[in-house]
C-alpha cells in the first residue's frame, strides 16, 4: 500500500502544471540536440545543465531527466537515419536500423524503437519504485567506511566496463580524483593545486568540466566527420510496422527489458553493455541468424529496449545510495548538490515528493517521447540536413552563456577551453572520458568518508575489513579488477564493443 501512496505522490507532483511542462521542455530539447550524430546525452546534458539551475530542484531534475530520454531518443533516429549513432548505445541499433531505413522501412524502424523504449520504461520505472525503498533502508545502515568501499566498486566498476584500454581507464579513474583535489581541504582549510587563483578555492566548477569534455570535445571531434554526413531520405513515411514486424519485435522486447533492467544498476555502463548483449542474445537465439546486420527487427528492437531499460535503472544507485552509475548520473550528482540537496538514502525520507516526483517523471518522459517524437521525425530529419558548421557555433555561444551564466566567473569559460582540448586530445588517444567524470564527482566524496573513518576508528586501517558489509564490497572490488585483466575476459570485452570502433 505504500507503493501505491508513494506513487500517488510522485505523480501528483511531477504532474503538476509547471513540472509537466519543464518535463516537456526537457525531452524536446534533449531530442532537438541529442539528433546531432555524436553528441549523445552525456554531452547534451552537460550542455544544458546551466539553464536548470535558477529552476525548483523538483522541476531542475524533472527537465534533467526529460533531456536525458530525449537525448536517448535523438541518439536512435540519427543511428537509423544516417548510420551514425548519436549515443554509444546507439551504436547497436544502426546496424540494422540503418539497413530497415535503406529498404525503405525508416518509419517502422523509428516506430518499433519508440515503442521498446516505452515498453521498457514503463517497466523498469516500476523497478525502481519496487526496488529504491528497500535499497535505501539498508543504505541508511551505512557508515563512513561502507560508503567509501562501495565508491570504490563503482570507480573499479567503471573501469571494468569503459571502452578500450582498461589501463587508459585507470588512468581516467586517476585523473578524475586528481582534479577533485583541486580546492580547500574539507577539514584543515588550506588550499589545495589552486596554483594561487582565488576562484579555484572552492574546487574545479563540475560545470565547465563537463561541458569542456564532453559538449566542446564532442562538436570539435565531429566537425572532422561533417563531410561523412549524409541523410539518407528527405522524408519518413510508413511509421505504423506491419504485422509480422510487430510479431517479431514482441519477443526481443521482452528479453531486452529484463537484460537492460538488470545490468542498468552496474556502474560504470551498464546501459550501453546492455544494448551489446541484446543483440548478441537476439541473434544466438534467431532462427535466422544470416538476417542480423541486413535489416533484422529483432536488432532494433532488443538493444533499444535493453538500453531504455538500463538508462531507467541506472537511477537506482543514484537514489538510493547517491552514487552514479554512469556520466549522466554523474552530472544528475552534480545538479543536485548545485541545488543544495546531499545525493543519497536521505533524499527518500526528506523530500520525499522529489524522490518520488523523479520516479514518476520518468513515466511521463518516455510517455511525451512516443505521442511527440514521432510525428516531429520530419523536423528532425529536416535538422538533420543543416550543415554542422553552421550548427556548432550557436551550440558552443549557448554553452558558453550558461556556464558563465552560474557563477558570473570568467575562469569558468578558459576552464571549459582548457577542457575542450583535453577532451579532444583524449578522443584521439582512445581514452574514455566518462571514468575521469566518474572520479572527478566521487573524489571529494571518496575523500571525505575515507578521512571521516579513519577519524572514527582513531587512525586504524582495519576498520575497511573489519566491518563485514565494507569488507564484502573491498572484495568485490578487488575480484572485478583481477578478473578484468585476465587473457581470456580482455578478449571477450574487446568482442563485446567492437561494434562501436
Amino acid at each position: 500500500m505504500d507503493l501505491f501512496s508513494n506513487l500517488a505522490l510522485g505523480f501528483a507532483t511531477a504532474g503538476t502544471p509547471e513540472n509537466l511542462l519543464f518535463c516537456l521542455i526537457g525531452v524536446l530539447l534533449g531530442t532537438l540536440i541529442g539528433v546531432l550524430p555524436g553528441i549523445g546525452a552525456t554531452a547534451t546534458i552537460a550542455m544544458l545543465l546551466p539553464i536548470t539551475f535558477q529552476l525548483e530542484p523538483v522541476s531542475s531534475l524533472i527537465m534533467l531527466a526529460g533531456i536525458y530520454y530525449g537525448a536517448q531518443y535523438g541518439g536512435s533516429t540519427t543511428a537509423i537515419l544516417i548510420n551514425m549513432p548519436g549515443e554509444s548505445s546507439s551504436a547497436v541499433t544502426a546496424i540494422d536500423g540503418y539497413q530497415m531505413a535503406r529498404k525503405g522501412r525508416a518509419g517502422a524502424a523509428l516506430a518499433i524503437a519508440a515503442l521498446g523504449s516505452f515498453f521498457a520504461g514503463t517497466v523498469s520505472t516500476f523497478l525502481v519504485a519496487i526496488f529504491a525503498p528497500p535499497l535505501t533502508a539498508i543504505a541508511l545502515q551505512f557508515g563512513s567506511a561502507e560508503y567509501f568501499s562501495l565508491m570504490i566498486v563503482g570507480l573499479v566498476s567503471s573501469i571494468a566496463l569503459a571502452h578500450g584500454s582498461v589501463v587508459k581507464a585507470l588512468a581516467m579513474v586517476a585523473l578524475g580524483l586528481l582534479l577533485g583535489l583541486v580546492g580547500t581541504d574539507i577539514y584543515t582549510g588550506t588550499p589545495r593545486f589552486t596554483l594561487g587563483i582565488r576562484e579555484y578555492a572552492d574546487g574545479l566548477n563540475f560545470v565547465a568540466l563537463a561541458v569542456g569534455v564532453f559538449g566542446v570535445a564532442e562538436i570539435l571531434r565531429n566537425l572532422e566527420g561533417e563531410s561523412t554526413r549524409t541523410v539518407l531520405m528527405a522524408k519518413v513515411s510508413g511509421l505504423l510496422p506491419s504485422r509480422q514486424e510487430f510479431k517479431e519485435m514482441i519477443a526481443p522486447i521482452f528479453r531486452g527489458t529484463a537484460i537492460g533492467s538488470a545490468l542498468g544498476i552496474l556502474p560504470g555502463g551498464g546501459a550501453i553493455l546492455a544494448s551489446f548483449a541484446s543483440y548478441t542474445v537476439e541473434k544466438r537465439l534467431s532462427k535466422t541468424p544470416e538476417e542480423f546486420g541486413k535489416g533484422a527487427v529483432a536488432g532494433v528492437a532488443g538493444p533499444e529496449s535493453a538500453n531504455n531499460a538500463g538508462a531507467q535503472t541506472s537511477f537506482i544507485p543514484l537514489l538510493t545510495l547517491g552514487i552514479p552509475a554512469n556520466p549522466v548520473m554523474a552530472l544528475m550528482v552534480g545538479a543536485m548538490i548545485i541545488q543544495g540537496i546531499v545525493p543519497g538514502p536521505n533524499v527518500a525520507t526528506e523530500q520525499p515528493a522529489l524522490f518520488w516526483g523523479i520516479i514518476a517523471s520518468m513515466w511521463i518522459g518516455n510517455l511525451m517521447l512516443v505521442i511527440l517524437n514521432l510525428p516531429l521525425i520530419g523536423l528532425w530529419v529536416k535538422l538533420l540536413t543543416v550543415p554542422y558548421y553552421v550548427l556548432f557555433p550557436v551550440i558552443m555561444a549557448f554553452c558558453s552563456i550558461g556556464v558563465y551564466s552560474v557563477n558570473a566567473n570568467v575562469y569558468d569559460l578558459y576552464a571549459v577551453a582548457f577542457f575542450g582540448l583535453i577532451g579532444y586530445v583524449l578522443a584521439k588517444l582512445r581514452c574514455e572520458p566518462a571514468p575521469l567524470l566518474l572520479g572527478f564527482v566521487l573524489g571529494p566524496l571518496l575523500e571525505e568518508n575515507l578521512r571521516r573513518a579513519m577519524i572514527l576508528s582513531r587512525g586504524d586501517p582495519m576498520t575497511f575489513v573489519t566491518r563485514p558489509i565494507s569488507a564484502t564490497l573491498l572484495a568485490i572490488a578487488l575480484a572485478v579488477l583481477i578478473v578484468v585483466f585476465l587473457p581470456s575476459v580482455k578478449k571477450k570485452r574487446e568482442e563485446v564493443f567492437v561494434e562501436e570502433t
